[in-house]
């Protein structure tokens, strides 16, 4: 899952959020990320990422290492020029964004998950709502709009057994009672 930040001419592309920083760790500068990307070389792999607080402009920043926790979905990250934990306190709550054109490729029949964004979704083959947000907490969940109430449902294969990308929508099965909640 990764979402689109927008277009700013300022910017050098379009970006999207592929995580957020959400705590320090250490002493020396390395920065806890959530990663809302399925892609972990977004934060092993060192080079050009930005760094956005809300909707201020995105700074540039280099990733100079980084390593997941293990047993946990965090990663530990070590940027350029950060270098106490006070430095990296300073930027909890940012998110990492990175150029949309920088999309990994994938195999016919992958899809990014920030595609989803906007679909419609259907029931029984029958329009019920759109895909408004997706939330990463453990399991991807999709925020679907039903006619203005905000329902989240788990995007596995089971509840979501389609995804028609060419024809913008996806079709559900949720459990009795999932759409009530």
């Amino acid at each position: 899952m990764e979402q689109s930040v927008g277009i700013d001419p300022t910017q050098p592309d379009e970006l999207m959020v592929v995580g957020k920083v959400v705590g320090a760790q250490g002493l020396k500068g390395e920065l806890r990320i959530l990663p809302l990307s399925d892609f972990p070389e977004r934060f092993t792999k060192p080079g050009e990422r930005w760094l956005q607080r809300r909707k201020d402009p995105a700074r540039p920043i280099e990733l100079l290492s980084g390593r997941q926790l293990p047993g946990k979905e965090l990663f530990v990250v070590r940027f350029a020029g950060i270098d106490s934990r006070e430095a990296a306190e300073a930027l909890v709550g940012e998110e990492l964004v990175v150029k949309a054109s920088d999309r990994p490729k994938l195999a016919k029949g992958e899809f990014h998950l920030l595609d989803l964004l906007g679909l419609e979704v259907r029931l029984e083959g029958t329009a019920i709502g759109t895909v408004s947000n997706l939330i990463h907490a453990g399991n991807d969940l999709l925020e679907i709009d039903l006619d203005g109430r905000q329902v989240l449902i788990p995007f596995v294969e089971a509840i979501v057994p389609v995804v028609e990308m060419e024809q913008g929508w996806i079709g559900i099965t949720p459990p009795p009672g999932l759409l009530d909640l």
